[in-house]
Order: structure tokens, then C-alpha cells, then sequence
């Protein structure tokens, strides 16, 4: 929950727990009213002709008299919230994150079971992807179909990037695994290069596709698409896979229509090894929804941040709130 003045109010646990131990003396705040007011009850029944009470006084003592004490039992407990160190989970955007965007260029990627075709549409959501990515990431580009370019090393300059992407063309043949690969030795060259920290920089493939590795033939050989995603894992790159297009893709060639429908099984494996996740998208909607989330994922990290402020506010509101209700109803500040 959120609020305008308060800031975010979501508890994800808190720093100094102990100081709920506060918490007893709010309970003998309340134990001490209770008894405070069935004393004086007493008294005054003890002491009172209870027929001349009825007949002076026939109707029951205002219940809006205990409206200061909630409100300061209410207060107290807010800050004593305050007190315990709460915390909330806050997105921070990636400074030192190195993403290499791999994009299939095979033929199949000209079949136009979604308009106008399966490249021009990924050439459209992609580029939304790159303009939405967080500035401080470095982001790379691979086009691969039988062999893989690099077409632009890991930058923030996203007009590079852009440019790129409008110039792809398909090929023949998919060298997944070769993919791959080179977006690792893409990575670990600029993660050479980045300072900032004592670590390499977090860093994620994003791969693109629409079926399956043509060459080699069997995705276990050492050049291959599940040898690839096994080496990605060892060296801490997750791979998120996006399977794009629909079962009724065709292509022409050589003035024959060869069908090319979506193939996810090799790209949900290749995400399965890498320790990463598998995507599929049907739509250019759908794609865009993909990209979006990867976006949250790959452009922010969570952390913990301090969540007491809003308490506090609340607290001290509160606390005026039952002072002022207690000069108002009761001619008197609360005890």
C-alpha cells in the first residue's frame, strides 16, 4: 500500500525487532485506563444514591470519551512500528548490467503468420525493448542465422543498438549454440572493462527465436545450442528464452511453401540448463508483454529500504488527532 504523504506502508520485515517489547507498555497503557475507569465507577456508585443518579443523570455517560485514548493506543502502536526499523522491497536500476539481445535471422523468420512477418515484428518490439531498458544498463546486439555477428558490443548508446536492429536481414541455416557462445565471449569482454565493483557485472542473454538449432544437428556437441546454455550456466549468464510465431508459419523457397511452425521445445531446454527462463509470444502484443517483463527483471534489482518514515508521519498525526479529540470531547488531554 501506498499513500501520497505516508510513502510505501508494505512490510518486507523489520531491522530492530526487540522494540516490540514497547509493545508491553502499550498493553499497560490500556490495562491502566480499564482500571482507571472502573474505579472511578465504583466510587461513584459507592458513594451515589443510585435513584437520585437515574432521575439527575437517566441517560448513560458519552461512549465518545474513549475516543482520545484509541486514538493514542492507536498512535503509540504506530510508532512503536517506526521503532522496530520497518523495511519494504525498493527497485533500484542496474548501473553495471551487461544484457546481449540475440535475435534469429534464419529464413523462417520471413514467414508472415504474424503480420507483416515474424523479423519485422521482432524489429518492432525490439527496439520498444531497447528504448525502455534502463539507461545504465550495456546493451549488446547478435543477429545469427548459420554463423552469429556481433553487431554491437555492450553500450548505453541504444541509437546504435536501434540502427542495428533495422538493418537485420535474414539467412539460411540456425547456429543457436554459436549464438550463444559469442554472447558469452561478448560478455566476459566487456565485464573486463566495467569497473564499479569487485565482482564481474550481473549480466543476462535475451534469445530470440522461433525453432529449433539446424547446425549442428545434435545440441549436445560441443558447439551446440545445450552445451552453450550449460557453459552460460557455469559462468552465472541465465538465458531468457523467447519462442515467437504461431503452428501455421510458412515461408517460400525456391518457389515451394515450406512450413516453419514454432518450435519452443529446444529454446524452454536451452532456458532449463542456463538457469533461466522460457518465454513464448504469438502476437506482437504478446511479445511486447515479454519484453516488458524482462524489462523489470533485467533493468532493476530489489533491495531492502528503510520503511519507517511513513509510520512515523502516521503516528504523530494520530497522536495530535487523540489530543485534539481529548480537549474537544473531554475538556482535557487523555490519562
Amino acid at each position: 500500500m501506498t499513500l501520497p504523504f505516508f510513502g510505501p506502508m508494505a512490510l518486507s520485515g523489520f531491522t530492530h525487532k526487540w522494540y516490540f517489547l514497547f509493545l508491553l507498555a502499550v498493553i499497560g497503557v490500556v490495562a491502566l485506563y480499564i482500571s482507571v475507569q472502573a474505579s472511578r465507577r465504583r466510587r461513584m456508585l459507592r458513594f451515589a444514591n443510585t435513584e437520585l443518579l437515574e432521575s439527575v443523570a437517566p441517560h448513560r455517560p458519552n461512549q465518545w470519551r474513549h475516543v482520545p485514548i484509541i486514538l493514542m493506543v492507536a498512535a503509540l502502536l504506530m510508532l512503536t512500528v517506526a521503532m522496530a526499523g520497518p523495511t519494504n522491497e525498493i527497485k533500484i536500476p542496474r548501473n553495471r548490467a551487461v544484457v546481449m539481445l540475440v535475435i534469429d535471422v534464419s529464413r523462417s523468420m520471413d514467414a508472415t503468420d504474424i503480420a507483416p512477418s515474424r523479423l519485422a515484428a521482432a524489429q518492432e518490439a525490439s527496439k520498444q525493448f531497447v528504448n525502455d531498458l534502463t539507461p545504465g544498463v550495456n546493451l549488446g546486439l547478435i543477429a545469427y542465422a548459420g554463423t552469429a555477428n556481433v553487431l554491437v558490443s555492450p553500450t548505453t548508446n541504444r541509437d546504435a543498438t536501434k540502427n542495428a536492429i533495422d538493418k537485420l536481414q535474414v539467412a539460411d541455416r540456425t547456429a543457436t549454440g554459436e549464438a550463444i557462445f559469442t554472447a558469452l565471449q561478448a560478455i566476459s569482454t566487456v565485464g573486463a572493462v566495467i569497473g564499479g565493483g569487485d565482482e564481474p557485472p550481473p549480466a543476462r542473454i535475451v534469445l530470440f527465436s522461433d525453432g529449433k538449432e539446424t547446425v549442428p544437428s545434435n545440441p549436445d556437441n560441443p558447439k551446440g545450442g545445450y552445451t552453450a546454455a550449460r557453459t552460460a550456466r557455469d559462468q552465472g549468464v541465465p538465458i531468457s528464452t523467447i519462442a515467437f510465431g504461431t503452428p501455421n508459419g510458412s515461408v517460400e523457397v525456391d518457389g515451394q511453401k515450406v512450413d516453419v511452425p514454432v518450435d519452443d521445445a529446444m529454446l524452454k531446454k536451452i532456458a532449463q540448463l542456463s538457469g533461466g527462463t522460457a518465454y513464448n509470444a504469438s502476437s506482437v502484443a504478446e511479445l511486447k508483454e515479454v519484453y516488458s517483463n524482462l524489462q523489470e527483471q533485467i533493468g532493476y534489482e530489489t533491495a531492502r529500504g528503510d520503511a519507517s518514515a511513513g509510520w512515523l508521519r502516521l503516528g504523530a498525526i494520530v497522536a495530535a488527532a487523540g489530543a485534539l479529540a481529548a480537549l474537544l470531547i473531554n475538556r482535557r488531554l487523555p490519562v
